[in-house]
């Protein structure tokens, strides 16, 4: 068993059925082939004249202006799902995709600084501002950097996926041996990860702090006074956002508590062994929570039971990677699902007296907010009390992410709509038409079948209008302009591409927790009883949760004492082994 532990956790996967996929630092997989501007690379758009389908293509800020803003205060909110659930998305996105920027923040030919230039000389491809936008007069451009391309034997440019491809709570150990040797308490006889030696939160463990040079700390938005808090965890982007933060703090303390439950139980294991088999017990954890209670939400149920039917196997065929459609677009589509306010909550789960809501953007790369204004606990009941944001068609992107992304950090603020377009032509990934047919659907040939798919002919114009035919229009803004299939949240077309990747993700993965051999069956058996809530209750001081974390509770007199029999334990006792001496 324990030999079979050290093979599971080898950090690149090398010893996997075919060690390069879904390893770190390989190409995204494709499932259609890229159509860049010149064939070899050139970002769709590179030439504001080149025609497509005999359109030229409408300056993405424009698209974000047109289709996607909406007032912070013009939303729909979700009836049944708790903000929780968008949270989760992001989560495992950390888990499984990262896409690095070319190293280089200077135009190859001219040296121009990226973050200062309007000029397309790559890396730099920036977000031209038009006319008609608000910010003329402000800014001209918004800085873009174009994705480091891989180095493949290829005709055509492709991008990287830095980390591991598979769901295994890579965010919380790092996807490298020296990461996650760094995370480690090494000194520790019960296979711990570090925590934080200066703070805590009321008693409970923070991450520890990334080591940051004095000239870093000067500048780091993260800081407060002369302090710094800047996270360390198994991703880079843990300090991202509030709720980011809590998630990575949540799961730090979950894998000392498992381990610390295992020595009792097995204190003849070496720290390394309960190191590697609480690794093994989360990431199967993991799993469960996204296939078992996220995904059916999001699919809706009968597109879950057609698309994702019961496992059956590991399949050798099966190429787990990451696409690059689904890594630049599809897994995107939770953005226009983003509340503009980030709640903070008390033990009643009243508004907190003390820490009132923050406009989203002022929760950016807030992270010294955790350690000063009440821990995370705050955050994590007003992910599960708050509702998620409801996409709708005149309703799709909140202000705070189009008109604010990281203002609060200095300098012009962002759009992450304008982004999310940029990066797919960047990755030169097809038009809206193309992944229909892809993926068997119908494709639009003029304004009334397109009126018939989205379902909304003001929204139809307005792509028309600037796209000119639905061949051109990107794949993140016409996917997630699908109305969503029945108990689900996304369209025909993302439960087909999300469908597609999870599966692969499933099916390709050799230590998937339910194949035989990986888990035995009692163990199985337990794993099934995973509940986020359970997690949420054995690592803070949270009292109070929903049966369902993902699911919206109305108000507080519907949560649950932890002490309830619905809020299921996790048993260990599957674990136990006998001492052999050996």
């Amino acid at each position: 068993m324990m030999i079979f532990l050290v093979l599971k956790w080898t950090f690149l996967f090398l010893c996997r059925q075919n060690p390069l996929l879904g390893a770190a630092n390989t190409p995204y997989a494709r499932w259609l082939q890229p159509q860049y501007e010149d064939l070899r690379g050139a970002p769709r758009g590179w030439n504001p004249q080149h025609t497509y389908h005999n359109f030229t293509l409408p300056p993405v800020r424009a698209v974000s202006q047109e289709v996607l803003y909406t007032h912070n205060e013009n939303i729909s909110l979700d009836e049944s799902l708790s903000h929780l659930l968008v949270e989760w998305g992001q989560w495992i996105d950390h888990d499984f995709a990262l896409t690095p920027q070319s190293p280089s923040t200077a135009s190859f030919k001219t040296g121009a600084d990226c973050t200062r230039t309007c000029s397309k000389d790559t890396p730099c491809f920036p977000i031209q501002i038009p006319l008609s936008d608000p910010r003329t007069g402000v800014q001209s451009c918004m800085p873009f950097f174009r994705s480091a391309p891989g180095c493949v034997m290829r005709r055509h440019r492709e991008q990287l996926n830095a980390i591991t491809a598979f769901v295994d709570a890579s965010m919380v150990y790092g996807s490298s041996e020296t990461l996650a040797l760094a995370l480690r308490n090494l000194s520790s006889l019960h296979g711990l990860l570090a925590h934080n030696q200066l703070h805590s939160d009321h008693g409970l463990a923070y991450l520890p702090y990334l080591t940051v040079s004095p000239s870093e700390t000067a500048k780091n938005t993260t800081s407060m006074g002369n302090l710094t808090f800047c996270f360390q965890a198994g991703d880079s982007r843990a300090n991202e956002h509030l709720g980011m933060i809590a998630l990575h703090t949540l799961f730090l303390r979950e894998h000392n508590r498992l381990a610390e439950e295992l020595h009792k139980l097995n204190p003849h294991w070496s720290p390394d062994t309960l190191y590697q088999e609480t690794r093994k017990i989360l990431g199967a954890v993991h799993q469960v929570l996204t296939w078992d209670h996220y995904l059916p939400r999001v699919l809706g149920p009968r597109a879950h039971s057609e698309l994702m039917p019961s496992y059956n196997g590991y399949d050798p065929e099966v190429d787990p990677s990451i696409t690059n459609s689904f890594s630049t677009a599809a897994f995107r589509f939770a953005h226009v699902t983003v509340h503009p306010v980030v709640n903070r909550l008390g033990p009643g789960y009243q508004l907190h007296p003390e820490h009132p809501p923050l406009p989203l953007h002022r929760s950016l790369f807030a992270s010294w907010r955790v350690v000063k204004e009440g821990g995370i606990d705050p955050v994590l009941r007003g992910l599960l009390l708050s509702p998620a944001k409801l996409q709708a068609p005149q309703k799709m992107m909140v202000e705070e992410l189009t008109e604010r992304l990281f203002q609060a950090q200095g300098g012009l603020p962002l759009d992450l709509g304008a982004l999310n377009l940029q990066r797919g032509r960047d990755h030169g990934l097809p038009g809206y038409s193309a992944w229909r047919r892809f993926c068997s659907l119908s494709v639009p040939a003029n304004e009334s079948e397109l009126v018939e798919i989205l379902g909304n002919v003001g929204l139809v114009r307005k792509l028309l209008g600037l796209y000119g035919t639905a061949q051109n229009i990107d794949l993140w803004v016409g996917a997630i302009s699908e109305p969503a299939l029945p108990g689900g949240r996304v369209g025909p077309l993302l439960a087909c591409l999300l469908a597609k990747q999870f599966r692969a993700l499933r099916d390709g993965d050799r230590f998937w927790w339910e194949r035989e051999g990986v888990f035995s069956s009692a163990q199985r058996d337990s794993l099934r009883t995973a509940s986020l809530s359970r997690i949420i209750c054995d690592n803070t001081n949270i009292r109070l949760v929903p049966s369902d974390a993902f699911t919206r509770t109305l108000h507080p007199d519907q949560l649950l004492p932890c002490t309830h029999t619905n809020i299921t334990h996790f048993s260990l006792s599957a674990w136990k082994e006998p001492d052999t001496g050996v």
